[in-house]
């Protein structure tokens, strides 16, 4: 009866945790702007969902549009990236010990721990030409996304066997060959992993793109929650209906690949 208990009230906390800002969400979407500016929790008087979506879509000239296309762009990048390059340093780290390794260790935790600095950045990306551009912003998410990637990739490299890499080796295969066709392919769980936890947050990402990626041209998906906030008036029907829209994106990520997310972290973690 304890374990029943337990359970009962963990699904409780998370209904009123998750469940119930979601529906306040949904509701208040469906509502006319004098109705939301109540923000109580009720059923709405008159429902205008088509309206609603159709005016966040084309509010200043299709800006969401332009969100979502730079946000798509800004996270297949990123991922790709931090894919391969957490991939090629978990196995090196993993497979290639070293002197320098422990120093190198030392860094990637240091990312983990270290909290960014904008302003010297910011410096950075001006000095090389990249502020204001989804390359330099893309080289961001990649920075600050990488300590985790390659954490999850050399624990899971540890769970396959050394002799595979031998036998790669001794039928002539180099160093690149034994990656990309021998150990790549056995990443697979983890690389979903990687792949789902690292989109949704670099889609989800609000302060920097905010800091490093000024204008209403390079705008994300996040930034376009300001098109509905003044300075003295706020459209809540339309704010919690963007709000909406760009949820579901990684909502619907997270309930197609949530078995591949569990099993590439609980697999690196127990075989590591």
């Amino acid at each position: 009866m304890r374990r029943y208990l337990v359970g009962g009230i963990a699904i409780l906390v998370s209904i009123v945790v998750f469940i119930v800002p979601f529906i306040f969400i949904v509701l208040t979407a469906l509502k006319t702007r004098k109705d939301a500016s109540v923000r109580g929790f009720t059923l709405p008087v008159e429902w205008h969902l088509w309206d609603n979506v159709m005016e966040v879509i084309s509010t200043r000239n299709y800006m969401l549009v332009t969100a979502f296309i730079n946000s798509t762009l800004l996270t297949v990048g990123s991922v790709v990236l931090l894919v391969v390059f957490g991939a090629m340093v978990g196995f090196v780290l993993q497979r290639r010990p070293s002197r320098w390794t422990s120093i190198i260790s030392f860094f990637v935790l240091m990312g983990l721990i270290v909290p960014p600095a904008v302003v010297p950045t910011i410096w950075v990306l001006q000095g090389i030409g990249l502020f204001k551009t989804l390359h330099g912003m893309i080289l961001i998410e990649v920075a600050y996304g990488l300590s985790f990637s390659i954490l999850l990739f050399r624990a899971f490299v540890a769970s396959i066997p050394r002799e595979l890499d031998e036998a790669a080796i001794i039928d002539g295969a180099g160093p690149l060959r034994v990656f990309f066709l021998i150990i790549l392919p056995l990443l697979r769980p983890v690389v979903v992993t990687v792949a789902v936890v690292q989109s949704v947050t670099i889609f989800n990402d609000f302060t920097n793109p905010l800091y490093y990626l000024p204008g209403k041209d390079n705008v994300t998906v996040q930034l376009t929650l300001y098109n509905f906030q003044s300075q003295f008036s706020t459209q809540y029907n339309l704010l919690f209906m963007n709000i909406l829209l760009i949820t579901i994106p990684p909502l619907i990520a997270y309930v197609f690949f949530n078995r591949q997310i569990v099993a590439g972290l609980t697999a690196g973690a127990v075989k590591g």
